[in-house]
């Protein structure tokens, strides 16, 4: 297999995000965004994850939604939305997170759930999520 190395530009580009339809807000009514995917690991280290949450946010990446919670389930359910609006901040590219904020428009739950899919595993990812 004849391999070719990813040149700097490509791996920019990449890091530029994808260009995904989200959940709708209603039928007819399509959400479509550019998205990144964020390291977890980069979001600790600047801070952006705080030590408090990191139980929570380490159970979340390892284990999944259903692996997030564990004995005090409205602590970890507070704890978890805290780390998808983390997630959601750092994916958003277009229009930003703070933007859809500051406009007084709130996600829905599928939407973030999809926003935290897509930060989990890319495009590939919601094959699986738009097929339910």
């Amino acid at each position: 297999m004849n391999m070719n190395i990813t040149t700097i530009e490509e791996l920019k580009k990449y890091a530029e995000g994808d260009i995904v339809e989200l959940p709708p807000f209603s039928q007819g009514r399509p959400f479509v965004a550019k998205l990144s995917r964020p390291s977890m690991m980069e979001l600790v280290k600047c801070g952006k994850i705080p030590n408090s949450l990191l139980k929570s946010a380490n159970e979340l990446f390892s284990n999944g939604i259903s692996g997030a919670f564990d004995e005090d389930k409205e602590t970890a359910l507070t704890d978890l939305f805290e780390v998808i609006d983390v997630i959601c901040e750092a994916s958003f590219v277009e229009p930003t997170y703070k933007q859809i904020k500051d406009s007084g428009v709130k996600l829905t739950d599928e939407q973030l759930m999809f926003v935290f899919n897509y930060s989990q595993a890319g495009v590939k990812a919601l094959e699986s999520f738009r097929s339910e």
